[in-house]
């Protein structure tokens, strides 16, 4: 480590403000100086413990010998704005969040870094933001909460979603809503946030076999000291992401999230990784994979399980264990073995929560790709959540141009089986920030009508829905789209086992309503979301804000 940046006559000014602070002479000059991200936010429960995870990940830095320097970092919670305009805000957050690490971390010089994170498009950018800075670096996770339990039944936040925009009474869901996050911790799913806080084992990113230890599980406390431990070795030994993050460490992640049914959102993630540290990550890279690896978890809402019950089922080594005929394994770890050294350590046993390949939960990938002419670079789907009348559609389209005008159309009964939902304009430009649908999604559940009606979008969906529900639609509508031309009653086929999605129309036709298209105006013509939208990538190469002009290696 090169300590001249806290040495001698120019860095006098530096020495002073370490000093002023609280630090002592010796640690600032030749001790490695560790940056602390913590994503505390006291407004939800997958980020109100993060307090205590980082006094015990600053425990041990300075035990191995380094000094923390904690700071804070952007965090929102998704469900808070579930249904709200706001939840457009949650894409953009996770440049907010990447660009606030890479910020604090230049500004102040540190020789290596701790995230702390557990939710959504937080964790996702801290994973950005720590490639981009390429310092040794780790995350340590908040993990997941435990079910809740409502009348002696197993109860988690995606139920009571569905709920809210049921006929049940107010009286029934303030019930619910009491019980619904009995601990702090991400959402017990396999929604966005714990799929990212277990693709961090795979991508280098988080100790193995940390990732999901449960909230209330007291030996999270143990490895945070334990992180603080590693992060100062790693620092001495200058392992980076750059090192530690090849293509085939990614490609890796994609064969997890297949074997899982992860969240769509970690296409997004994984493809905006890549693009951090040159390394090129497509659609097409996905679909392979898709190709070879079925789903062999049962994880809500692919099954009845918790990933608590994930947890003590062996976690994300004991699925790597079962799919690694499947992996590079000549890829090195955080701790200097390779995934093989590592892996030949893990003891895998199959349950009814992780099967083997040759017994897998499910005949279909975790991710499906479809292409077609309503997408001809790309959108997602996950299969296990698609019920078995909805695997092939075909049916007239009903179009809306906001989350909240479909949920309506649902409402007042306007919505038959056998249509096809299309909302538009919520892209990453449309939206603008590429808005999460859930309004629309649990009200197709909460009406009986997911099994006889589907849903296309050029927005994304959160890992807790499920259904016949496409999303990432490019190019979006706001960018001229082939699903900004669609109309009421024009037929829409997907097929999710195939992987096509097509608009019926004669071509012909489709040109004649090019012609009279006209981009629409802005939703959004200043701050956050009016930068991201100039400037951000496509969904399907990750959504962020990222150069157009990328070096790939």
């Amino acid at each position: 480590m090169d300590r001249s940046y806290w040495n001698g006559k120019k860095a006098v000014h530096r020495r002073a403000m370490m000093k002023g602070a609280g630090y002592c002479d010796r640690d600032i000059r030749t001790k490695p100086h560790i940056g602390v991200a913590n994503t505390f936010m006291e407004g939800s429960p997958g980020t109100a413990h993060l307090r205590t995870l980082a006094e015990k990940v600053k425990e041990g830095i300075w035990e191995a010998g380094g000094i923390p320097i904690e700071f804070g970092v952007p965090a929102t919670c998704g469900n808070v704005a579930n249904g709200a305009e706001e939840i457009k805000y949650e894409q953009a957050a996770r440049d907010v969040v990447a660009a606030s690490i890479e910020l604090v971390s230049k500004v102040h010089h540190f020789d290596g870094l701790v995230t702390i994170a557990s939710c959504d498009n937080i964790i996702a950018g801290c994973y950005l933001g720590m490639a981009r800075l390429d310092i040794p670096t780790l995350c340590v996770t908040g993990g997941s909460m435990t079910a809740g339990n409502y009348k002696g039944q197993k109860i988690v936040q995606a139920q009571l979603d569905v709920a809210a925009l049921s006929d049940e009474s107010e009286e029934v869901l303030n019930e619910m809503e009491e019980c619904v996050c009995p601990s702090f911790g991400a959402c017990p799913s396999m929604g966005t946030a714990n799929t990212m806080q277990m693709a961090g084992e795979v991508l280098n990113l988080v100790l193995p076999g940390t990732s999901t230890i449960p909230a209330i599980d007291n030996l999270k406390l143990r490895k945070c000291r334990e992180a603080g431990r590693a992060i100062v070795e790693m620092t001495k030994a200058n392992r980076k992401p750059s090192d530690l993050i090849t293509r085939e460490t990614i490609l890796n992640a994609i064969a997890f999230a297949m074997a899982t049914a992860a969240s769509t959102n970690i296409v997004l993630h994984l493809i905006a990784i890549g693009n951090e540290l040159g390394i090129k990550i497509t659609l097409d890279d996905f679909d392979e994979y898709a190709s070879r690896i079925p789903c062999i978890t049962g994880v809500i809402p692919s099954g009845p399980y918790t990933v608590v019950d994930f947890h003590y089922a062996g976690g994300p080594l004991t699925v790597l264990k079962m799919i690694e005929d499947e992996l590079y394994t000549d890829v090195p770890t955080m701790d200097g073995r390779t995934w093989k050294e590592l892996l030949a350590n893990v003891e895998a046993k199959s349950s009814d929560i992780i099967r083997t390949l040759d017994n897998p939960l499910f005949d279909e990938p975790g991710l499906k790709i479809l292409k077609g002419n309503l997408s001809p670079m790309g959108c997602i789907v996950r299969p296990t959540g698609v019920p078995k009348e909805m695997k092939k559609f075909s049916g007239k389209a009903r179009v809306f141009s906001s989350d909240l005008e479909a949920y309506e159309a649902i409402v007042a009964g306007k919505i038959q089986a056998g249509d096809v939902i299309v909302i538009r304009y919520e892209g990453c430009v449309g939206a603008p920030g590429m808005k999460e649908l859930m309004v629309t999604t649990d009200a197709l559940i909460a009406h009986n009508l997911h099994k006889s009606v589907g849903l296309i979008t050029d927005a994304r969906f959160s890992g807790f829905n499920y259904g016949a529900i496409i999303g990432h639609i490019t190019p979006e509508a706001a960018k001229g789209g082939l699903i900004a031309l669609i109309e009421d009653g024009d037929i829409i086929s997907v097929d999710t086992i195939e992987g096509t999605i097509n608009l019926e129309v004669p071509e012909e036709v489709i040109k004649e309503r090019r012609k009279n298209w006209l981009p629409p105006e802005p939703k959004v013509k200043k701050g956050l979301l009016d930068i991201y939208a100039r400037t951000c990538r496509p969904a399907d190469e990750g959504g962020a804000m990222q150069p157009w002009d990328i070096e790939y290696k």
